[in-house]
């Protein structure tokens, strides 16, 4: 029997970027897309085919690893690849290159199916269970993306809100009770096209070479950044909000090419008319678009060409 536990999507509220510099961060789950481990009943489509060829390739690479020394778990490889060869697939609704964790979801359904004597959610909690499992996933996940930072992963595995809080230390955290009467709201807009995470990161990674980038990044961005994650969590939203728009202005006038180039416009007149406000989901270059408002009707006509998904109510 395989685990046919399902494995969620995530998204990124805070963070972008700015926690490869030690930025804090929050990622929650997202339980509108998923994906699990599935036989074909049948015989297999191509999708099927080609999500079980794609394993293949991941496994053949973590087998690599495994033998080296490089990871610091134990996979079950007989089981592995015998499931492999028996046509199992990774059956997920999680779009691929849309910033909400469709790797993560993989890795974390990997780990949590595969590793013999896998940390869990009851572990993590016991010495620094929670940053080693975050070690584990993050070199699993580098085959993705080049660098990893192994949270989306996590995310996927533990199905519980992470908050960063800076130099790679975690914490699971609660929320604010969303108030679902309330006139604000976090939403998603999709671009339409999947971004390329590895080839985001590279230009990021590059630019932080860049003297006023890195200032940049490491100084205003973290301010405004943490500054939104500590409101977000009091639920004091008009301090929230003030950040949320300094982060905004941030990466429209820095992050290029990672804005999608068809949102540039409307991404100026959140800021313009406050309207609404939109940040990065994920490394950008394409997939979703977060957004901030206090007034989401208002946010709404404005952007009526484009179809907002609510994620949070404020």
């Amino acid at each position: 029997m395989i685990n046919e536990s399902l494995f969620y999507a995530k998204i990124l509220l805070f963070g972008e970027y700015g926690i490869i510099e030690d930025s804090m961060g929050l990622s929650i789950p997202f339980n509108h897309f998923q994906g699990k481990f599935v036989f074909p009943k049948d015989s297999p489509s191509e999708s099927q085919l080609r999500s079980n060829k794609s394993i293949l390739k991941f496994v053949s690479h973590l087998k690599t690893m495994q033998f080296s020394g490089e990871l610091p778990c134990k996979f079950n490889l007989k089981k592995l690849e015998s499931d492999l060869e028996n046509g199992l697939y990774f059956d997920s609704s999680i779009p691929q290159g849309f910033g909400v964790g469709s790797s993560g979801a993989l890795v974390a359904a990997l780990y949590a199916t595969y590793v013999e004597n896998p940390i869990t959610s009851e572990d993590i909690m016991i010495d620094d269970n929670l940053n080693d499992l975050k070690t584990v996933l993050s070199l699993m996940e580098s085959y993705f993306h080049g660098k990893s930072s192994g949270l989306d992963p996590l995310i996927c595995y533990l199905n519980l809100p992470i908050l960063i809080k800076g130099k790679g230390h975690l914490d699971t955290v609660g929320l604010p009770v969303q108030n679902t009467e309330g006139k604000g709201a976090i939403f998603l807009m999709n671009s339409g096209a999947p971004g390329k995470t590895k080839g985001m990161v590279e230009i990021f990674l590059e630019r932080l070479k860049e003297e006023g980038f890195r200032n940049m990044v490491r100084n205003e961005l973290k301010k405004h950044n943490d500054s939104a994650v500590k409101h977000f969590l009091k639920g004091d939203a008009a301090p929230l909000f003030q950040s949320v728009k300094e982060i905004s202005k941030l990466f429209l006038n820095n992050f290029q090419p990672m804005i999608p180039q068809q949102f540039e416009e409307i991404w100026r007149k959140g800021i313009e008319t406050n309207a609404y406000y939109l940040k990065l989901c994920g490394s950008g270059g394409g997939g979703f678009v977060l957004g901030f408002t206090q007034d989401l009707e208002q946010a709404q006509a404005i952007l009526k060409d484009h179809s907002l998904q609510v994620i949070y109510k404020m």
